[in-house]
């Protein structure tokens, strides 16, 4: 009931501070549960995601950090965010989502590299296809990365690309994930390019 509330008020909020949010190629998205995995550019991507891909409600991977302020622990608790610890993630981080997906609840968001100021990807995103079956659907943002070009109205634009599948019959060697992980990159990179080619992400 919550995110029902919530996502009309976020819809608003981004309609008011900017109102240019385009989205492209929605039909690319698979029937059911997948997994929407971006590389991480602002703070606001998981936002702008899940506007972008509704009616679909959504799982959000969340640092554990962020769930001690009660205010926001309730929003993000209520909003399916869960909390994981970057340095020891444990078996929730992975079971969790599964889950999710699984029982056909929820899709998610995630971000394989983590932060925004890595390139580097992480396995989580690999394993949780596997083990779900569901399809990984790459998703780029281009526009403002920063607060004041986000007010100075310039356009958003999320762009999702063709689903990958991971074959569940797949091994999680070092090899494969590096392969899987490969094509995941390249999957984002033909999407910029399909877009804008002239946009260049440079962390702020």
């Amino acid at each position: 009931m919550f995110y029902h509330i919530i996502r009309p008020i976020a819809r608003f909020i981004v309609w008011l501070l900017n109102g240019h949010l385009h989205v492209n190629h929605k039909e690319r998205i698979p029937d059911g549960n997948y997994i929407l995995a971006a590389p991480h550019r602002t703070w606001w991507e998981p936002i702008l995601f899940a506007l972008a891909a509704s009616p679909k409600e959504f799982m959000f991977m969340t640092k554990i950090e962020l769930f001690k302020y009660p205010v926001l622990n309730f929003i993000l608790k209520h909003a399916h965010a869960f909390p994981v610890d970057r340095k020891n993630p444990g078996p929730s981080a992975l079971k969790t989502p599964i889950k999710g997906l699984k029982n056909g609840n929820y899709s998610l968001i995630i971000f394989p590299s983590g932060t925004r100021h890595s390139a580097e990807l992480k396995g989580g995103t690999i394993a949780i296809a596997k083990l779900s079956g569901k399809p990984i659907v790459p998703v780029v943002y281009q526009g403002p990365l920063t607060f004041t070009g986000l007010l100075k109205r310039k356009p958003l634009e999320v762009c999702f690309g063709d689903p990958i599948q991971v074959d569940r019959k797949v091994k999680l060697t070092h090899e494969n994930e590096a392969m899987l992980d490969n094509q995941l990159k390249e999957a984002w990179h033909k999407i910029d390019q399909e877009q804008n080619p002239n946009f260049h992400y440079q962390p702020k």
